[in-house]
């Protein structure tokens, strides 16, 4: 059974950094891809970034592109989300996704969901 499994959101001024964390269990490979969604209040869940976690890839919203670092670490099947130059509309609930196809869980997400954590970008 796959778990995914989030580090806590919070709050952050406009133009600072934070950093999520998503580890995954379950998986009986590493031919998967994880990746982050978020989802503002009143609007639709987005993708914003995702990682390949057995080759280079790694895909980032035009949103982001820039100013988030996705990045992994395979011996605690873990992926970090380092988000800088936050702006108040990034505000919302992210959630960690993973999925074996990255045509899937760019679209739509994956298979497998967290949590969601808040992130809260304002003054």
């Amino acid at each position: 059974q796959v778990q995914l499994v989030e580090s806590e959101g919070g709050l952050v001024q406009p133009g600072g950094s934070l950093r999520l964390s998503c580890a995954a269990s379950g998986f009986t490979s590493d031919e998967y891809y994880m990746g982050w969604f978020r989802q503002a209040p009143g609007k639709e869940r987005e993708a914003v970034s995702a990682i390949s976690m057995y080759d280079v890839h790694t895909y980032y919203s035009d949103a982001v592109k820039g100013r988030f670092t996705i990045s992994r670490d395979n011996a605690k099947n873990t992926v970090h989300l380092q988000m800088n130059e936050l702006k108040p509309e990034e505000t919302g609930v992210y959630y960690c996704t993973a999925d074996p196809s990255i045509s899937r869980l760019w679209i739509q997400g994956g298979n497998y969901w967290g949590q969601g954590t808040q992130v809260t970008v304002s003054a």
